[in-house]
């Protein structure tokens, strides 16, 4: 179980990201989940959007550099304590997190979601589903 998320190479200048966002617009590509992470001279945009397949294909034919990469998608309980509570079951689990982030979708108003990228997505998976946590699927954040 894995969502595939887009990491789009860019250049740490002003412009980079409006032309990477602009061939997203053009193309009538949605984004559901962003997450922008950099260094003195490039960044990462982290992307989840609707259809995987045209958004690599219109990067790559406009100049980005880009790759996909499996993650896991969780809808956390928003409550005090629904991120600790999932947190503490991949640490039960040994499972590492290298890096999360939030996103808004959907008409559900009892959770929230969260991207997390983990060493091993099946093991995470399982541990959550065994303490009733919802792992969320690629065409679940597609129709969101």
């Amino acid at each position: 179980m894995s969502i595939k998320q887009i990491s789009v190479f860019l250049e740490n200048k002003p412009g980079a990201l409006y032309a990477m966002t602009g061939v997203l617009a053009q193309n009538q590509i949605d984004m559901r989940a962003f997450s922008l992470a950099e260094t003195s001279d490039f960044g990462i945009a982290r992307i989840i959007v609707d259809d995987v397949y045209k958004t690599t294909t219109v990067l790559k034919e406009a100049g980005f550099i880009n790759n996909v990469t499996p993650v896991l998608g969780v809808a956390i309980p928003d409550i005090p304590g629904g991120l600790n509570k999932v947190l503490h079951v991949l640490t039960d689990a040994h499972v590492n997190v290298e890096y999360m982030y939030a996103f808004l979708g959907g008409k559900a108003v009892d959770h929230a979601y969260m991207i997390f990228r983990v060493e091993d997505n099946a093991a995470a998976s399982a541990a959550l589903a065994a303490r009733g946590i919802q792992v969320v699927e690629q065409e679940e954040i597609e129709n969101l």
